[in-house]
């Protein structure tokens, strides 16, 4: 599945959550989808890009919560498993940056509501990661050539 599907389908089950639960999930759910997006432009790009896409992807692994958390697989599993592929690496860039702006907003909501210690340090962390990936989003939309050094198809002998 193209990177801006999973995205999009990630700001829509975020706009339905009506739990910190489901809200801490969806957070987790972009962070995996960074992870993901990092690692595959990783693959494919060159020189500065490449680095910058094996940033985020560190940063999306830092702020992903357990793979065999309840919520997660209340949830179906982790969607970012289901990348195989960005049809176009700023738009699918964009389209990360936006789900984790939306995640981190509603990780502030969830967190400023909370009367749980626990899940409001839960919440910190989370709006940490997620804005932590998002910076290293926006940074690779920034590199010139995005389009040119993390083209659209597998590398060379890749998947």
């Amino acid at each position: 599945m193209d990177a801006v599907r999973i995205a999009e389908t990630g700001r829509e089950a975020l706009a339905a959550c009506r739990t910190t639960a489901e809200v801490v999930a969806e957070a987790w759910q972009a962070q995996a989808l960074a992870r993901a997006l990092g690692d595959l432009l990783a693959a494919r790009c060159t020189g500065e890009a490449r680095t910058a896409a094996g940033e985020l992807a560190d940063a999306g692994e830092r702020g992903r919560g357990p793979v065999e958390h309840p919520a997660l697989r209340a949830a179906g599993g982790l969607r970012a498993a289901a990348l195989t592929g960005p049809v176009d690496a700023s738009a699918a860039l964009a389209a990360l940056g936006a789900l984790l702006e939306e995640a981190g907003a509603a990780l502030v909501v969830v967190a400023t509501a909370a009367d749980d210690a626990c899940v409001y340090w839960q919440c910190m962390e989370a709006i940490d990661a997620a804005a932590e990936s998002g910076d290293r989003a926006a940074a690779l939309l920034r590199l010139p050539g995005i389009r040119r050094h993390c083209g659209p198809g597998p590398p060379a002998g890749g998947p």
